[in-house]
Order: structure tokens, then sequence, then C-alpha cells
């Protein structure tokens, strides 16, 4: 009989670690101690704007509106449009945020690809509207609602974080089409996010595929089986 605490594991990683390939192998893994789902829970901006850019007419015109949403940085708070485009991503993730938990609740253990944080605003993954700076009363109400969006879901805090960590030069050279400074800055605040003391495991992500797969896997059987839960295929 297995334990009834079914644990939500999420895996964080700067772009270039692996994160994509490295979940794709541990829900094979997560599905030996029963039933298992895996959710994407970022952003995929990147996605959204290559499909963006091919619409009939307005595809330029949107996704130039969607390349000026880099206002992390910013003095003051963005335009409406700008702001609402900001919204739209936030409201898909928390509909696919709703939908992992419904599942959770449906008894199913969740393999998350990347997880929500409010620990580093404007860090991957947390929120996009600067704090503490101007703008009109409608965009502070789209940036509180950000805030109190992603403090929900970081309440929802995952059981483990597997961490994958990578040098610079190897994101560079995996993720060629992604700018350095930026690939830096996520490299750098990796190790700082502490998901409200979820337990972390830290993987050295620069290794070959091959042994950083080896290495996740141990690190889940590691935890379900610290949890009370037996692999299905010994049991």
């Amino acid at each position: 009989m297995q334990p009834i605490n079914i644990p939500i594991i999420a895996v964080i990683g700067s772009d270039g670690s692996g994160k994509s390939t490295v979940c794709e192998h541990l829900i094979n893994c997560v599905q030996k101690y029963g039933p298992a789902v895996r959710i994407h829970l970022g952003k995929q901006a990147g996605n959204v704007e290559r499909a963006v850019v091919k619409l009939p007419l307005m595809g330029k015109a949107l996704n130039k509106t969607i390349k000026h949403n880099k206002v992390k940085s910013a003095k003051k708070l963005p335009g409406p449009v700008p702001a609402l485009v900001i919204m739209s991503f936030v409201f898909r993730r928390l509909l696919r945020f709703r939908r992992m938990l419904a599942c959770h609740r449906h008894g199913l253990i969740v393999l998350a690809d990347r997880y929500p944080q409010i620990q580093i605003p404007g860090a991957y993954d947390g929120t996009v509207f600067p704090a503490n700076v101007t703008g009109s009363r409608f965009v502070l109400w789209l940036a509180g609602l950000e805030r109190s969006s992603f403090s929900w879901m970081a309440n929802h805090k995952p059981d483990l974080v597997i961490k994958l960590n990578v040098d610079l030069d190897v994101a560079c050279a995996r993720k060629p089409d992604h700018r350095r400074e930026a690939l830096a800055k996520k490299i750098a605040i990796t190790p700082q996010l502490t998901f409200d003391g979820s337990q972390l495991v830290d993987i050295d992500a620069n290794k070959p595929l091959d042994e950083v797969l080896i290495d996740a896997e141990k690190a889940i059987t590691s935890f379900m089986e610290a949890r009370g839960y037996r692999c299905i295929e010994n049991s």
C-alpha cells in the first residue's frame, strides 16, 4: 500500500541546463512509484512569440508588443497594452497551475518542469512587473494582481526541488540563440532559490547527459523511498 502524502516534484535550472530532457526521463522514473503527470509551469513566452509572429496582418505588431515586455528593471510600469500582454502569460500560468493542483488532488504524483517563485522578483519563473515604481492606476492594479497570483502559487510549495546547475559557457554552447547576459543572470540566481524550505537537491548539469540523468534518477529514488514509496515494478 502506497503512502497518502503524494509529492510535488519540481525541476528548475537555467536555459541550457537540460530541464526538458531531464523531465522527459524522470516522468518514467516517477511513474514507477504510482500514477504521475508532468506539467510545464513556465511562461513559455518564447513559444508564444514564435507563434505570434506567424499570424497574418497583426503578427509583426503583436510580436513587437511582446518584445517590449522586458520591464523587469524599468523605472516605471509599462503602458496598458504591454501590461495586458504580461498578464496574459500570468493567466496562462495560473490555468496550468490549477490543472496541476487538480491532478494532485486526484492522487497523481506531480513532476513540474519549472515552478513559480516569489523569493527573487524579476527572476525567471517569478513576477515580471517591477516593484515600487510609478504607473497608471490600471497597470498598478494589474501589477498587484500578478503579485497576489504568484504569492498564491508559491504558497503551494513543492516537496522536492531538483536544481540543475550549469556553467555559463556550457549553457551558451547549448543555447547559442540565447543572450549570454540573460543566461548569466539565471545561472547566478538558481542556487539562491529555496522555495520556502522545500527539500533541495543540486545536480551538476555540466556533466554528460547520461550522468545527469543517472544523478536525477537517484535523487528521485532516494526521495520517494524516504517518503515510504515502493517501486511498483518491485512490488
